[in-house]
């Protein structure tokens, strides 16, 4: 399996530091332990993997949810089968894509590509990983200003931390400024 090489350098060297401390450190550590050793094995060892810490939670101001757009995120590799390509969910490496999905479709014509949960609880009920319905309840009720006309979702298995800041963070940020929201909800998987 051939790895595409992030390299941060110049202005990109550190794209988003107050959410990735240490991002050079980390990198050399997980090329020199978890990747070379996946490289040199085909094999994954978990106890080499460098966990990302921050010294600092980021965070912002609060804003009224019930006046605001709320854009969607899940990392529970979601896509339309009949319109969009699965995530790489075999890739030991990672997928570092998003699938955009209006946020109205029916959750019996979403899939899920990821290989790195179990599926018993959303195969039963998609709303524990898309609580969209739910969402929808909260607009209803005027707890949420709305939400937004489409969702993300990636696939959380993204080992490389730096390719997660420098491609797979960026993507969706830029999409919820198109999207013109002012929140975001994160349901990991």
């Amino acid at each position: 399996m051939v790895r595409e090489p992030v390299t941060l350098t110049g202005a990109n060297a550190n794209p988003m530091p107050e959410i990735f401390d240490s991002p050079t450190e980390w990198q050399a550590q997980y090329e020199s332990g978890w990747l070379a050793h996946y490289e040199a094995n085909g094999a994954i060892d978990w106890s080499l993997y460098p966990r990302p810490r921050n010294q600092e939670a980021v965070g912002g101001p609060g804003i009224p949810l019930a006046e605001s757009r709320l854009l969607f995120v899940t990392s529970a590799g979601a896509y339309l089968p009949a319109a969009q390509e699965p995530f790489a969910a075999e890739n030991d490496l990672g997928d570092y894509g998003i699938r955009t999905i209006p946020s109205d479709t029916p959750l019996a014509e979403i899939a899920f590509a990821h290989t790195h949960y179990p599926h018993d609880a959303v195969n039963t009920d998609p709303q524990v990983l898309l609580p969209l319905r739910h969402l929808e309840s909260l607009r209803d009720e005027g707890l949420l200003g709305e939400l937004a006309p489409a969702f993300v979702s990636f696939m959380g298995y993204q080992p490389d931390v730096p390719r997660v800041v420098a491609e797979t963070a960026p993507r969706v940020v830029a999409f919820a400024k198109e999207a013109a929201v002012r929140a975001a909800l994160l349901v990991p998987a």
